[in-house]
């Protein structure tokens, strides 16, 4: 078939995704699995923490060159940092948390601008951290900080690390989880993740939530414990996503694909067993990535957790970046919650239209192309069902009603 045949026919089954193109035309129609991209070299932002390993060993091991681009990682100070570049256009696409996303779309927080989600990164694997100090006080979970922090009154501080981010919208639901409102009764700071652990070496905060290895490199330090895995919170819960501007997407779309491709095989290639991992850990480690030693990396990569108060434990919700594809399908309803939250702590102050901010953001369509090329499952449903720690169940019907029937809230949200 002549090229201009073959594109015909793709723009003509579009609307279905790769799944949908005539057998034997998506080999044809995407040479080495895309189009060829419009723009072959990609600035992609990252922070210094294990789940961006997808976005750098899609670059160390050549899975881009694969694909017809060339990713560039880019190591940030910060996530405020991350938000500028996308926004004015220095960076291409950034590993970035899920609601930094949401929070630049609605103008949250900072610069309006429409964004997208091309694909999750990672479920799971971010932590609450809980200062020795406070932990020798019996503060060793929620339970005890609620306990401890009613029976010595005083100003208690915990950072996170982007107001409308992953990380914030973790420590918020968990205190709440345990009757602390964090707006009322905490005082809560911004701190880029590579900066916690000296930040709570000089007692700066109680507690803090990140990603990791920053919360096990706190053990490592024996300045702090594990109060919490976010997994505790949220089994298998979206967390970093891969992260443009709605302007690159329209304008390089071949190319966000290539990347998808590249960043979802490296994915695969890090869940695919014990040897991945380990050389991913070594890999990242490195000072131009995360700058940290191996060893606070590649325990919690496995599953392999302790609290440093002597608890180990094996956990199987443990970081995943493929999971057989369940991790990488950018779901409509993840977007959705971290809006629910937005509205529940006063960063919205009305409610948005929640599935239509989400279809917006989230590139399904895009993302299936992808998938169909890799042949990886993709979901039938673009929504899921999940139970957290307090037992409230989202599944994003009713998004509304859900942000607005927490007891604990803000108080503009009430």
């Amino acid at each position: 078939m002549a090229r201009r045949t073959l594109v015909k026919a793709a723009a003509a089954t579009a609307a279905t995704g790769a799944a949908g193109l005539i057998p034997g035309l998506q080999a044809a129609v995407y040479a080495a699995g895309s189009d060829k991209p419009e723009k072959e070299e990609v600035r992609i932002g990252f922070i210094p923490l294990t789940d961006c390993a997808s976005v750098v060993m899609a670059s160390v091991l050549g899975f881009d060159k694969k694909y017809g681009v060339k990713i560039i990682p880019t190591k940030e100070a910060s996530w405020a940092g991350v938000r500028d570049k996308l926004v004015n256009g220095e960076l291409d696409m950034a590993h970035v948390l899920y609601g930094l996303v949401y929070g630049v779309h609605l103008g949250v927080g900072g610069p309006k601008k429409d964004m997208a989600v091309l694909m999750t990164l990672n479920n799971n694997g971010q932590a609450i951290t809980l200062s020795k100090k406070l932990a020798d006080k019996g503060a060793v979970d929620g339970a005890g900080l609620a306990k401890v922090m009613a029976a010595d009154k005083r100003e208690y501080t915990f950072a996170q690390t982007f107001p409308t981010g992953t990380h914030a919208m973790w420590l918020y639901y968990w205190m709440a989880s345990v009757g602390i409102n964090p707006i009322k009764d905490a005082k809560v700071i911004t701190v880029p993740p590579p900066q916690m652990v000296a930040n709570m070496r000089v007692g700066n905060m109680d507690g803090y939530c990140v990603g990791e290895p920053w919360n096990h490199r706190a053990i490592i330090d024996g300045i702090g414990v594990t109060a919490a895995t976010t997994q505790d919170i949220w089994k298998d819960h979206p967390e970093k996503v891969l992260g443009t501007t709605g302007d690159f997407v329209k304008k390089y779309p071949n190319t966000a694909r290539a990347v998808m491709m590249a960043v979802m095989e490296a994915g695969r290639w890090i869940d695919a067993g014990l040897q991945n991992k380990n050389k991913m850990a070594e890999t990242i480690a490195d000072k131009s990535y995360v700058n940290t030693s191996v060893d606070a990396i590649n325990q919690r990569i496995l599953g392999r957790y302790q609290n440093g108060m002597g608890k180990t434990w094996d956990d199987p919700n443990y970081m995943k970046f493929f999971n057989d594809g369940a991790v990488t399908f950018p779901y409509l309803s993840d977007g959705m919650w971290f809006l629910t939250q937005h509205k529940r702590w006063g960063l919205l102050k009305e409610h948005p239209d929640y599935l239509g901010v989400a279809k917006q953001i989230n590139q399904i369509a895009l993302y299936k192309e992808a998938a169909g090329q890799l042949k990886v499952n993709v979901p039938k449903s673009e929504m899921r069902s999940s139970k957290l720690i307090d037992g409230v169940v989202w599944d994003g019907q009713s998004p509304a009603k859900y942000a607005d029937g927490f007891k604990i809230k803000a108080a503009a949200a009430a």
